[in-house]
């Protein structure tokens, strides 16, 4: 039998919220490999070999999982989410790109998932219903300067924001500093959501006007959607609503 690779989107935290095309992958493979908490959530059975392995391994980990395909193994490569937002998708096809050509003949597919700020959009309205961009606050693979830039300009185009990899331990100032940025261009009034754990029985949500927003607010399990000049805040419903209209107006 074949080998096949598949990248796949765990989604969110609820189970609910893995697609069937996933489950159906998992069922099927020999191998699975991943980031250590996202891989902790496949139930171990017999024939699967679970490889885990740190965060910043990435094409270390892509390089294996294309390596247990080329040996005729079905893996699936997990991320949280999407694997092609901020994921495993792109480290996977980096490493095939600069890996040995025998690599370029396996199957290779990208199963999606459902993305943190799509799920932190549902469960406070519809933040993102207009256009809107997805900006990794993680310095790790990038300059500040260049995401400095990305947030002026997106503010600059009016945008609705989400942000992902807002606060860690390792870098607690960097969310401080946009909080700054984004008060100083925006004004105080604009609403900005944090959704911790969506779908998690660690969920929580929080809108605050951008003035009242303080770093401690996220950390590395909250999804920070910023809204745009035209995002709207809908009060004394059973729970605040956020949601950004679809059309603007001729003077905006």
């Amino acid at each position: 039998m074949s080998g096949w690779l598949a990248i796949a989107g765990l989604g969110p935290g609820d189970e609910a919220l893995v697609t069937p095309e996933v489950t159906a992958a998992l069922a099927e493979a020999t191998d699975v490999v991943g980031y250590i908490p996202y891989v902790a959530r496949v139930a171990p059975r017999a024939g699967l070999t679970l490889h885990a392995s740190d965060n910043r391994v990435e094409l270390d980990r892509a390089a294996l999982a294309l390596d247990l395909a080329a040996q005729k193994r079905r893996v699936v490569v997990v991320s949280s989410g999407d694997p092609g937002v901020f994921a495993m998708a792109a480290a996977v096809f980096e490493a095939l790109e600069a890996g040995p050509e025998a690599w370029r003949g396996l199957d290779i597919r990208v199963l999606p998932g459902i993305t943190a700020m799509l799920a932190a959009s549902a469960r406070a309205g519809a933040p993102l219903g207009h256009d809107f961009c997805a900006i990794n606050l993680s310095d790790n693979l990038k300059p500040w300067a260049l995401i400095e830039k990305r947030l002026r300009l997106a503010v600059e185009a009016d945008f609705a924001m989400a942000f992902y990899n807002p606060r860690s331990k390792a870098r607690p100032h960097g969310f401080a500093r946009v909080l700054e940025l984004l008060l100083e261009v925006c004004g105080p009034d604009r609403p900005i959501l944090f959704a911790r754990a969506v779908s998690t029985p660690e969920e929580a949500l929080r809108i605050v006007p951008l003035g009242r927003a303080t770093p401690e607010m996220a950390d590395m399990r909250t999804m920070v959607i910023l809204g745009s000049s035209q995002t709207r805040w809908i009060e004394g419903t059973a729970r605040p609503i956020l949601y950004t209209p679809r059309s603007v107006g001729a003077g905006a």
